[in-house]
């Protein structure tokens, strides 16, 4: 059951980053059956050729177009590939799009999620999917404008791997979904692992990034989707998605092995070294 008055404001809207995919944005239905009543703005690249379909599935007034090669220039991308084919561009044109829309806070979602979920107990239940995700919706973006992040986020499976955490925390990282404000922008960086990249980069300068981990969002496999960054991913490979942000962050982050039932090449962070420390006031010197 709904609850009342949870009517986002108009100022905030959900941005849904797609390329090639018109006729399978699993993300918009998938917000209406959680109970999403907002604003839905289709972020698309004037590279995509499926942009007119998109214009045609969802109006023109909820679709909007950017310039991604002018996006590209404005970023290091991390290679010299001339590979456009990753959302990075999407992330960054999103500050300036929901500016020109009047749009104060807003937050980003890749095309391709199946499912929201509370995480409040170790084993999960049909009664903790999300009903009234307006009212998530409310009280994340209350929480985002009442502390300094620069973006907070919903976790994903991985984030809850390694065990019950028994409560609700933040972790320092930020992938995937972000809230975002016009009033604190920031640039994504490298053409893959932009969130890994942007989080660690900017972390270690002092900017706040965290995932909420008392909510969780499900989506489709990785690389399973057909079009979208899917192509680079299968194109140059994990190993180079990964060494991106060893080049952006070198001092902190290596390449390792993420094992599992299909073990892989992953970025390791080493947090201690990543972003600065915060010491308890009963350690401070008082002389």
């Amino acid at each position: 059951m709904k609850t009342k008055n949870n009517k986002l404001p108009d100022t905030f809207a959900v941005f849904i980053l797609t390329h090639g995919r018109p006729n399978n944005v699993i993300t918009v239905k998938t917000l209406r059956r959680h109970g999403y009543t907002g604003k839905i703005v289709f972020i698309v690249d004037n590279e995509d050729a499926c942009g007119p379909e998109y214009i045609k599935n969802f109006g023109a007034e909820n679709v909007s177009i950017f310039d991604k090669k002018a996006e590209a220039d404005n970023c290091d991308e991390g290679n010299n590939f001339d590979e456009r084919r990753t959302i990075t561009m999407a992330r960054n044109a999103c500050f300036n799009i929901a500016q020109s829309r009047g749009v104060t806070h807003f937050l980003q979602l890749d095309d391709d999620y199946t499912e929201f979920k509370f995480r409040f107990e170790k084993e999960l239940s049909k009664k903790w999917i999300i009903l009234d995700l307006d009212a998530v919706m409310n009280s994340f973006l209350a929480y985002y404008k009442a502390i300094p992040a620069r973006s907070i986020a919903f976790s994903q499976g991985g984030d809850h791997i390694g065990g019950y955490a028994g409560q609700t925390k933040l972790r320092r990282k930020c992938m995937n979904s972000f809230f975002c404000s016009t009033e604190r922008p920031f640039k994504f960086v490298g053409a893959m692992n932009e969130d890994v990249n942007t989080y660690t980069t900017l972390g270690s300068r002092g900017n706040l990034f965290f995932t909420f981990t008392s909510v969780q969002l499900d989506q489709k496999q990785t690389q399973s989707q057909v079009g979208g960054i899917t192509d680079m991913y299968q194109k140059f490979g994990t190993y180079c998605k990964a060494f991106t942000t060893v080049m952006m962050q070198p001092s902190s982050v290596k390449v390792s092995m993420m094992q599992s039932v299909n073990s892989r090449i992953h970025h390791a962070v080493n947090w201690k070294t990543t972003v600065p420390r915060i010491i308890k006031e009963k350690y401070k010197k008082t002389k």
